[in-house]
């Protein structure tokens, strides 16, 4: 009963800290005000072991669906799973999968090219875009990760350059969004840490997430700040540290037998990652 509880009360606290936001507009009154959504598996909303809802990629929620709701305005998602910052900008970059799973399986939005070229056709003819979000950086570590071998010592002597890579991309990046004319709230989400005890993977997270933040600060765009939204999320007994254990990651099994998640957000992590995305165009709209 007591663990029952518990659960029962993260819930709870976790409802309540995104009700007021995403609750309240629903899918009422939206308008043709566009909202672009770039980036990978996060923002495309990816499920692990999805079988044939691949074929249908409505079956697939992102953060992006939520603040559509809760801004009311209209999404073009372009995000593809697997998209690294190099891949976003060129066609034979390396990336972990976006190209695969492009030709197995529909994205949200179709287009030909890269999702650099598709962004700056779309915001050349959408004057009237509203918002632009961008959730790029996890896949060029994951690359590096796997390169390594998921050894600690090899990961550390690659990192500063990749994050190097991605600070160049991003700044490439944000900078074309700027020069298509873009002159609304431009949002970099940041990533989440898997396991916040483990010192090692959320400190690399935080270089990364540092990287995006310098690269936001260049170029009139700002943070959503998932990694502290998170955090503050786990940071009870029962989750000690672990947003597998507080149901913001996909899982699979059930308690009191072996429980595993993926490395993507449940629909609840989802959601917190639309409370802080609105969170940051709402400090942006105050700062103009």
């Amino acid at each position: 009963m007591r663990r029952r509880g518990l659960r029962l009360f993260l819930t709870a606290a976790l409802i309540a800290s995104t009700a007021g936001l995403l609750s309240a507009a629903g899918d009422e009154g939206r308008n043709d005000h566009p909202y672009l959504a770039l980036g990978d598996s996060v923002s495309f909303g990816f499920i692990q072991q999805a079988g044939f809802q691949y074929v249908n990629p409505a079956n697939f929620v992102g953060y992006a669906d939520y603040v559509r709701r809760a801004l009311r305005l209209d999404a073009v998602n372009a995000s593809c799973p697997g998209e690294s910052s190099g891949s976003f900008l060129s066609p034979t970059a390396p990336d972990l999968g976006c190209r695969q799973f492009r030709a197995a399986a529909p994205l949200h939005v179709a287009y030909g090219g890269t999702q650099a070229a598709f962004a700056a056709a779309f915001l050349a003819a959408h004057r009237d875009t509203r918002l632009v979000t961008i959730s790029l950086g996890a896949n060029d570590v994951s690359l590096l990760q796997a390169a390594c071998n998921q050894n600690p010592a090899c990961i550390l002597a690659g990192l500063p350059a990749v994050l190097a890579e991605v600070g160049t991309n991003l700044n490439v990046i944000l900078g074309a969004v700027r020069t298509a004319g873009f002159r609304g709230p431009v949002v970099v989400v940041n990533y989440y840490a898997l396991d916040y005890t483990d010192p090692f993977s959320t400190q690399v997270i935080q270089a990364l997430n540092g990287v995006l933040a310098q690269a936001a600060a260049a170029n009139d765009a700002v943070v959503a700040d998932t990694f502290n939204a998170f955090r503050a999320l786990v940071s009870n007994p029962f989750a000690g540290g672990s947003p597998c254990r507080a149901g913001l990651l996909q899982s699979f099994g059930l308690p009191p037998g072996p429980v595993t998640c993926d490395i993507h957000p449940a629909q609840s992590g989802q959601q917190v990652i639309a409370t802080a995305v609105a969170a940051a165009v709402n400090a942006a709209k105050r700062e103009n």
